[in-house]
């Protein structure tokens, strides 16, 4: 029996050009497989290993990818986690670099083959769709911006103004090909290559905001420790927010749980009331809730 067999039913395989997870090997449910995700997005599979596996393996799986999706994949790539820099690698097809990614009839630019990662966080969907639906005559600060795809949400929600925060000039000018992707005003979207932590007094200018969001990384070198920084994002909240308006923080780190975002909150803002938790699509889910992506909406009394 291969050892794609066991897990080779759960996969979610496309019926339509919408980006998805095909496998989340990292939610812990399949303990065996937590070193593989597969995505697809644009004609384009990407084996993600977190781990090094078998060279038979990574054959069989690209067969079968083959069998199930016949003429609509163009390209099997893989790329590898568990290697320095993460390099990716061409298994089958076309050497695609500059897929689009649609999601909810939005598109977003991605680029496979340079970084780690690639444009877009899947598992952040839920996220997205949320922004869209919350963002109408908002004035919105999307804090960590990267590919600014809580942006893109945003504006497609009706959002009156966008301010996006990045460190990267890089991610920024992807942000702004992706709102240009969507056909979108660009008068509306602004965008800002600044230390968050150093801009307080030019963000607070730019608002009041009905909508902060805050996703930062981890840890980011020299940049941001989320354990040190999120308490300062949270303080500044009352600042920034509108008499009732809403902050969304989001945690992706699995060393933190739940309760690390709560206990901030009370701890550095009390003016915050919980309004709601945003979990990821079933795709994404972890076995262990806590190790997964965690989103906590915030109305400010």
């Amino acid at each position: 029996m291969s050892l794609i067999d066991p897990i080779a039913p759960q996969f979610n395989w496309p019926d339509s050009e919408q980006a998805c997870r095909i496998f989340h090997g990292r939610g812990g449910h399949f303990a065996d497989y937590r070193f593989v995700n597969i995505d697809w997005f644009d004609s384009v599979v990407l084996i993600i290993l977190y781990s090094e596996v078998e060279p038979a393996w990574l054959t069989a799986l690209t067969d079968l990818i083959q069998q199930q999706l016949g003429s609509r994949c163009r390209s099997i790539q893989v790329q590898y986690r568990c290697r320095h820099l993460a390099p990716y690698e061409l298994l089958w097809g076309e050497a695609i670099q500059s897929p689009i990614a649609i999601e909810a009839g939005l598109k977003y630019q991605l680029t496979l083959g340079r970084n780690q990662n690639y444009g877009l966080f899947f598992d952040m969907e839920q996220g997205r769709r949320w922004v869209q639906a919350h963002a109408n005559k908002a004035n919105v600060l999307n804090l960590f911006s990267y590919t600014c795809g809580f942006s893109v949400a945003a504006v497609a929600g009706g959002a009156r103004q966008v301010v996006n925060v990045d460190m990267s000039k890089a991610s920024l000018a992807v942000g702004r090909d992706n709102h240009r992707l969507n056909q979108h005003d660009l008068s509306k979207v602004k965008y800002l290559a600044h230390d968050i932590f150093k801009s307080w007094g030019k963000l607070k200018k730019m608002g009041p905001y009905e909508l902060v969001i805050a996703d930062p990384p981890s840890l980011q070198k020299g940049s941001v420790n989320v354990i040190r920084d999120y308490p300062k994002i949270i303080r500044r909240l009352p600042e920034l927010l509108t008499p009732g308006g809403r902050a969304m923080l989001c945690l992706n780190a699995p060393e933190l749980d739940f309760e690390f975002l709560r206990q901030a909150v009370l701890e550095h803002c009390p003016s915050l009331s919980f309004e709601a938790e945003v979990a990821p699509s079933s795709l994404f889910q972890n076995l262990d809730k806590n190790k997964g992506l965690k989103v906590l909406v915030y109305r400010l009394d």
